[in-house]
C-alpha cells in the first residue's frame, strides 16, 4: 500500500513539473530557457524515426514487390507474346512478298510458253527409296496433279512428279542421278539428254547424242518435250553450259550446265497440268540474253 501511495505521489511530482515546464515554455516563446533541451529531443527523436524508417523503407518495398511478382510476370510475358507476334508478322510479310514475286515470275514464264500449270509450294526437302534430290509440294490428286507432270518455276525447269495423293505431290528434281529430261540446244535442232549428278543442283550434265555439232560455253538448253507433254513439256528453259568435255572418238559430246532454276531454295513452283498448243521453242528463254 505504501509503495503505491509513494508512486502515485512521485507520479504527481512528476506531471505537475511538466506541467509546469510547458507552461513557461510556451509562454517565454523563442526567449525559453528549455530551447536547447527541446532541440536536444528533436534531433534525437527526429533521428529514430528517419532510422526506424531507413530500416522499414527495404522491407515495406520487398513485400510490395512479392505481392506485385504475380502480375508483372504476366505483364512480362503478354508483352513478351506480343513481341513475338511482331516479329512472326514481319517475317511473314517478307515471305509474302517474296512469294508473290515468284509467283508473278512463274506465271509470266507460263504464259510466254502457253502452259496451264497449278501453283504449288514447296513444304519439305525429302529423300525417296531409290532417289536422292527430292522434294515435297503443297498441291496433289484434287488439284488436278498427276505422276509424269512437268514442275517449273519462274526461272526454269525444275523437275516431274514422281507420286501424287489427294493434297500433295512428290517432285524429282533434275539434279537427281535419276533423272533424264530430253533437251534441245538453243536455235537449232540438235537434241541431247540432261542426267542429275548430284551436287546439290549446282551442275547437270548434257549428252548431245551428235558428236559433230558445236557445244559451246554459254551455249543454252531448253526442254525438248514428250509425247503428250508428259513427263516433260517443250521449251522450257533448263540451264546454261559452262563446261565441255572432251570426248574424241565418242558417238556423243558431253558438257556441264549450270540450271536456271536454284534447286537448293525452291519455294513457289507450278506443275503443268496442261501442255502447250505447239511448241514455245525459244520464246520462254531470258529476253536478256536472248538479245545478247
Amino acid at each position: 500500500m505504501r509503495d503505491s501511495r509513494r508512486a502515485r505521489l512521485i507520479l504527481g511530482v512528476l506531471l505537475t513539473a511538466a506541467l509546469l515546464t510547458l507552461t513557461v515554455d510556451h509562454r517565454t516563446g523563442g526567449a525559453s530557457p528549455l530551447r536547447p533541451l527541446r532541440a536536444a529531443g528533436a534531433w534525437i527523436f527526429g533521428s529514430a524515426e528517419q532510422f526506424g524508417g531507413g530500416v522499414a523503407r527495404p522491407v515495406t518495398a520487398f513485400v510490395q514487390a512479392v505481392i506485385a511478382a504475380p502480375a508483372a510476370q504476366k505483364r512480362i510475358q503478354a508483352l513478351m507474346e506480343e513481341n513475338a507476334k511482331l516479329r512472326a508478322g514481319l517475317v511473314t510479310g517478307r515471305l509474302d512478298a517474296g512469294r508473290a514475286g515468284e509467283l508473278k515470275e512463274l506465271l509470266g514464264l507460263a504464259g510466254a510458253g502457253g502452259y496451264k500449270i497449278v501453283p504449288a509450294n514447296v513444304v519439305a526437302r525429302r529423300g525417296q527409296p531409290g532417289f536422292e534430290d527430292t522434294v515435297q509440294i503443297d498441291a496433289g490428286t484434287m488439284d488436278g496433279v498427276r505422276p509424269e507432270m512437268t514442275v517449273l518455276n519462274g526461272d526454269g525447269l525444275v523437275g516431274r512428279v514422281i507420286q501424287a495423293s489427294t493434297g500433295t505431290s512428290t517432285v524429282l528434281l533434275i539434279s537427281d542421278p535419276a533423272s533424264a529430261a530430253g533437251a534441245r540446244l538453243e536455235g537449232g535442232k540438235e537434241i541431247g539428254v540432261v542426267h542429275g549428278v548430284g551436287e546439290h543442283g549446282r551442275l547437270v550434265q548434257f549428252r548431245l547424242l551428235d558428236s559433230t555439232a558445236p557445244l559451246n560455253r554459254g551455249g543454252r538448253i531448253v526442254s525438248f518435250g514428250s509425247q503428250n507433254g508428259r513427263p516433260y513439256v517443250p521449251g522450257v528453259p533448263i540451264g546454261v553450259i559452262e563446261r565441255v568435255e572432251s570426248t574424241p572418238g565418242e558417238l556423243t559430246r558431253i558438257a556441264y550446265a549450270r540450271p536456271y532454276s536454284d534447286l537448293t531454295t525452291l519455294d513457289v513452283v507450278g506443275v503443268v497440268i496442261e501442255p502447250p498448243k505447239r511448241d514455245p521453242r525459244d520464246a520462254v528463254l531470258p529476253a536478256k540474253e536472248r538479245a545478247r
